[in-house]
């Protein structure tokens, strides 16, 4: 029986129907989903202990500000990137792959988003406290963001628009 008399349609390229695309998609994102999971809970975690240390009572108001905006962005990243694995959970079985791996893979940009934020305002508190709030600490962190933009955004974007068939 040929794929069109049991109803399936196939995908050009790799001659899938779209439910096995959904499932290897699937399987591709939570592999990323993984690795970022894990950089965005140790970042949190070290996160959560900093208020319970000493130097904590020595931070001035800005750096402090910069801590809460750190740990509310690390706590939001952590919810977005646990979110894909919760959504699978709740929706499996339902026959909703396509669209789950659609809702999940937003999910996973909108994450790695916040933990460029997380780790950009690591980076800011860390390096003032560390240098005592030398003027250069913005222009380095600035250097860095670029960099994770670049390295996140960019150069897979410049791929896609380069190496994507028409």
């Amino acid at each position: 029986m040929s794929d069109a008399q049991r109803g399936e349609v196939r995908r050009r390229g790799r001659n899938e129907t779209e439910e096995e695309r959904a499932d290897r998609m699937w399987q591709e994102l939570i592999q990323e989903v993984r690795v970022a999971q894990m950089g965005v809970q140790i970042l949190f975690g070290f996160l959560l202990t900093v208020v319970f240390t000493p130097v904590y009572a020595h931070l001035s108001d800005t750096d402090r500000t910069i801590y809460i905006v750190t740990v509310v962005l690390g706590a939001c990243a952590t919810g977005a990137l646990i979110g894909p694995v919760s959504l699978h959970r709740l929706v499996a079985g339902r026959r909703v792959k396509p669209q789950a791996v659609r809702v999940a893979s937003g999910l996973t940009l909108l994450g790695l988003v916040l933990l460029l934020a997380t780790t950009s305002s690591s980076l800011l508190l860390i390096l003032r406290v560390a240098t005592t709030h030398d003027g250069f600490v913005p222009y380095l962190v600035t250097g860095v963001v670029c960099w994770y933009l670049l390295c996140w955004f960019g150069l897979p974007m410049w791929t896609r628009h380069r190496h994507t068939a028409r």
